[in-house]
């Protein structure tokens, strides 16, 4: 099996607050984007086996595909072995849920082998274990996640914009970008007040927020310089995904963004990726 394994950007990202195990509670709006990682998975080897294009990805039991495959394989009291294969496009560490994706790739892929022998929201609960955005991937479809991400609702008031992200060179910690966090000082809050949760349109000059932001840019003012750039060429917003350090800009169209690619690349050399909001259902294109 081949699957394609979608990234994602959050939209706004507001941090409630922290919770006495460790985890911090916050409202996110999450949307796939046209970004893909390849996932093949061979079914009938001896054990789990995981091998990965990109140098940075762990290829043992801390990839969370191989966590995915076992934890899927425990559960339904299979000794079967996985070879999984994963070709990575979307940037490593990066705010864009790449490893998320691939778990979950992993476990509608099992699913689906082995004749649907779990639920969705089995698998959700068996991903949720692996990683907090995981349960976003397979629920398929752009979502209002709050909790530490796993509870879910759908959100169809988003338009598709095309995207031009930016991936500014350096390596962040969610942990300590987290552990840096002071809640006094973050501003989705205000910001969001007014946020339609009726499902009225995402408006990118409204409402795009990240509580994470700061936190990050205050480290790498690179952070602040992509921001300016993309707004300076035409974005209608532009934002940090996630903990980052990857930055996307927003733009009505994708000769807009294409334009925007072209000339930052000449004047910055960033490395940079154009993609599309995934607005309906993502649906893992999984091929046999």
């Amino acid at each position: 099996m081949k699957i394609l394994s979608p990234a994602k950007v959050n939209l706004f990202l507001k941090i409630l607050g922290k919770r006495i195990d460790g985890y911090h509670d916050l409202m996110t709006l999450m949307c796939c984007i046209g970004l893909y990682d390849t996932v093949s998975i061979h079914v009938g080897h001896t054990n789990i086996d995981v091998s990965c294009s990109h140098p940075q990805v762990p290829e043992d039991e801390s990839n969370l595909a191989y966590m995915a495959a076992n934890l899927f394989l425990k559960t339904f009291e299979k000794n079967d072995g996985v070879k999984i294969v994963i070709q990575k496009q979307i940037p490593v560490a990066a705010g864009l849920g790449g490893g998320s994706s691939n778990a979950a790739a992993v476990l509608l892929a099992l699913n689906r082998y082995y004749g649907y022998p779990f639920s969705m929201q089995d698998l959700m609960s068996m991903g949720l274990s692996i990683g907090a955005d995981v349960p976003f991937f397979l629920f398929q479809k752009p979502a209002i996640a709050t909790g530490i991400g796993e509870k879910l609702e759908p959100y169809p008031g988003l338009e598709k914009f095309s995207i031009l992200l930016v991936s500014p060179g350096v390596s962040i910690s969610t942990a300590e970008v987290y552990k840096k966090l002071n809640l006094a000082l973050t501003k989705c809050k205000k910001k969001l007040k007014s946020f339609p949760l009726n499902h009225q349109r995402f408006d990118p000059r409204c409402h795009l927020c990240n509580d994470l932001e700061a936190v990050t840019a205050s480290t790498y003012p690179v952070i602040t310089t992509v921001k300016k750039a993309l707004l300076r060429h035409g974005a209608l917003g532009a934002l940090m995904s996630g903990s980052g350090p990857t930055i996307f800009g927003l733009f009505s169209d994708s000769h807009g963004a294409s334009q925007a690619n072209h000339a930052l690349f000449h004047i910055y050399g960033w490395r940079m990726y154009l993609a599309d909001m995934i607005t309906q259902d993502t649906g893992f294109d999984i091929q046999t």
